[in-house]
């Protein structure tokens, strides 16, 4: 059984006026001592006023829902002990006139002094799936595969329509704020490991980045796992969102790693395309058209329905096939959590948006 790991990434509120408080070191500290929380499975982030937690390795999506379920509801507790909420939405949905300080960390620190505005929107929350692969090579292989898919995983992501109390107009306004990053954007193409390491030095030897951490491509190998790291997704408003996603991804990198020994060329796509198909997908999500492997516009049914076909085999070997194809009958239902947003800022304006997004849902949802 391949492995997985999830990181989340959450926004911390005040309950009266929505806007982000920094008392992340308080609720880390708070989090970390709770009995059934591990060490290290609640970490700072890049700004105060956010906090990111890290499942263990799991080997089944029950594990990876039950972990999250334990660490919302322990960063959630902690957050209420001191005065504030946590926030299960990828953009916080406003922003005070000062920017929140940045967590008192040298590279925290650093990124400030070279990107002062760019960091004080970094109010930004994703969700990172870590997939284990045999080697490097073979994750540079899986990441030639599994690039195509990208686009699709944040349409089904896409959690983050608004910003300083409007909708943007994009169901992923994340995306695009973090798009702004030297090296961000989809994963390019890489002919081998090699030419993987080699490009990334360039990078580093010309000094345009300070170290591999700030390669935000939206897949990537990790540098302290032995795993593919897949970035694109917004942070889910409930954990069962979150599992859907996980088990998604796991079985993309399943079946890249069976393509790759089955000897299967990878799908070609240049890099163009597929940074306009992103945008696209930040702009609609789920509400207009995507493009699929071979480059080409279709429906995002149609598109949902060839990934689900292209997988299939994987889920049923992991035995996640019928828990996701359900969790996906309900998202199809009910929208992506950007649709579930804006129904509810219609609805009920600011407060019930707030309701939804640090509400009981985001925490017990599975």
């Amino acid at each position: 059984m391949i492995t997985v790991g999830v990181e989340e990434e959450y926004v911390l509120l005040d309950p009266v006026t929505h806007l982000p408080v920094a008392r992340a070191e308080e609720v880390r500290a708070a989090a970390g001592l709770v009995s059934w929380v591990g060490e290290g499975e609640v970490q700072n982030e890049l700004l105060q006023a956010q906090v990111e937690v890290a499942t263990p390795v799991c080997t089944d999506l029950d594990e990876v829902a039950g972990h999250l379920l334990r660490l919302r509801h322990a960063v959630g507790s902690a957050a209420e002990e001191y005065g504030c909420r946590l926030a299960t939405c990828a953009t916080a949905p406003l922003r005070d006139a000062v920017p929140v300080p940045v967590t008192q960390k040298p590279r925290y620190l650093k990124m400030r002094d070279e990107a002062c505005r760019l960091v004080d929107e970094q109010l930004i929350n994703g969700m990172h799936v870590h997939v284990a692969v045999p080697d490097r090579e073979m994750g540079v292989a899986a990441l030639n595969r599994l690039r195509v898919w990208l686009p699709t995983l944040l349409a089904m992501s896409s959690n983050s329509p608004l910003w300083d109390g409007c909708d943007t107009g994009f169901a992923s306004w994340r995306t695009i704020v973090f798009g702004r990053w030297p090296v961000s954007g989809p994963t390019p193409f890489f002919r081998t490991l090699a030419d993987y390491e080699e490009r990334i030095e360039a990078l580093l030897d010309a000094g345009l980045i300070a170290d591999r951490g700030q390669l935000y491509w939206q897949a990537r190998l990790s540098e302290r796992y032995p795993t593919l790291e897949v970035r694109c997704l917004d942070v889910q408003l409930e954990a069962s969102d979150a599992v859907l996603l996980t088990g998604i991804v796991r079985a993309l990198v399943s079946t890249a790693i069976a393509e790759e020994k089955a000897g299967m060329a990878p799908p070609e796509c240049s890099q163009e395309l597929l940074q306009a198909a992103m945008w696209h997908a930040a702009r609609h999500g789920l509400d207009s058209t995507l493009m699929d492997p071979q480059g080409h516009r279709r429906s995002a049914g149609d598109v949902l329905w060839l990934l689900m076909r292209y997988i299939t085999p994987a889920l049923e070997e992991a035995g996640d096939q019928r828990e996701v194809g359900s969790l996906l009958h309900r998202l199809l239902r009910q929208g992506t959590p950007a649709d579930r947003q804006r129904r509810a800022l219609v609805d009920g304006g600011m407060a019930a948006l707030a309701d939804l997004i640090t509400g009981q849902g985001a925490v017990a949802g599975g």
